[in-house]
């Protein structure tokens, strides 16, 4: 029974050796990056943004803009990955976000001395939607009112002007 107990201890100790603790992959607000440029450069990093613009295709790369609400910065990426994207952020549009995981340059030699993200994986965690903007009715009236009173300056304009001709 001793020597059960033992083997079921060493076994368990054993066990807890191989389960080291995870830790989550921690996201960078951009404009951390931006700052602390020379403490990340070159270095892994990981952030997380609405997709905006457009895609600006470099054969078989691609350049992806992303805005974490605190500032922007550009993705290069494959031409592959760009092209899963399905929503880009604009006036009229809510962006997919998309979670980027690559190697930092605060002036990358490869791309003339510009500060980009060189994306090593990436992953859309929500889709974008298109946003429905709707005038409210109290605009509308206030619009209507000023319409027709700009056309009766104009009436009586053209009326006094016609007066005053000889």
């Amino acid at each position: 029974m001793r020597k059960a107990l033992k083997q079921f201890l060493l076994a368990f100790m054993f066990s807890a050796c191989l389960f080291v603790p995870a830790e989550a992959i921690k996201t960078i607000d951009i404009n951390s990056l931006v700052t602390c440029a020379e403490t990340y450069d070159n270095q892994a990093v990981t952030v997380e943004g609405e997709a905006i613009g457009e895609v600006l295709d470099r054969g078989d790369y691609a350049w992806v803009n992303i805005n974490d609400g605190t500032n922007a910065i550009g993705i290069w990426m494959t031409a592959s990955e760009a092209e899963t994207i399905e929503n880009f952020g604009d006036y009229k549009h809510i962006g997919d976000t998309l979670k980027i995981t690559g190697v930092f340059s605060r002036n990358c030699t490869e791309h003339g001395g510009d500060v980009d993200i060189h994306c090593a994986s990436m992953e859309i965690t929500k889709s974008g939607y298109r946003i429905d903007d709707k005038v409210s009715s109290s605009k509308a009236v206030a619009a209507s009112v000023l319409l027709c009173s700009a056309l009766i300056i104009v009436y009586i304009y053209f009326k006094v002007l016609k007066r005053l001709k000889p």
